[in-house]
């Protein structure tokens, strides 16, 4: 006969005594040196990665745990002014953020180019992450 765990009535609460869905993790993002690691959030339900988000894209789920990211991506699109140099960078994770890229004149960094980041910012604080090019895009490679 199949056994199953029964669950108590604890297990199952709704309305206003239901916890409340938080940002979780192994550790107080705040408390982490970020200098050269990025941190971002994977969705408790579906796995969804994200960065600086409030609730999963794909689920709605307002549930996260904070994980440390390889750091690797390409650029996708630049936005602003040329001086400025920032991107949309996607990274090896699948989520998207915008970077600033140091180093480099911007006639030099093209879609697709493959980066890293230099110096992340902390999840709760203003600013942009840097980057650096690993490896510049040929014409050929370069996505249009």
């Amino acid at each position: 006969m199949l056994q199953t765990d029964s669950r108590g009535p604890n297990d199952l609460r709704t309305g206003h005594d239901a916890p409340v869905a938080t940002t979780t993790g192994t550790a107080d993002p705040s408390a982490l040196d970020v200098g050269g690691e990025l941190l971002f959030q994977s969705c408790l339900w579906c796995g969804t990665a994200a960065y600086r988000r409030s609730f999963c894209r794909a689920c709605g789920s307002t549930a996260f745990k904070w994980e440390r990211s390889t750091g690797a991506g390409a650029l996708v699109r630049r936005i602003g002014q040329p001086l400025l140099n920032t991107w949309f960078v996607v990274m090896g994770e699948g989520f998207t953020l915008v970077c600033q890229i140091a180093g480099t004149e911007p006639a030099v960094a093209g879609v697709g180019a493959r980066v890293r980041v230099v110096r992340a910012v902390a999840p709760r604080e203003q600013g942009l992450p840097l980057v650096e090019l690993t490896y510049r895009a040929t014409p050929l490679e370069r996505w249009w």
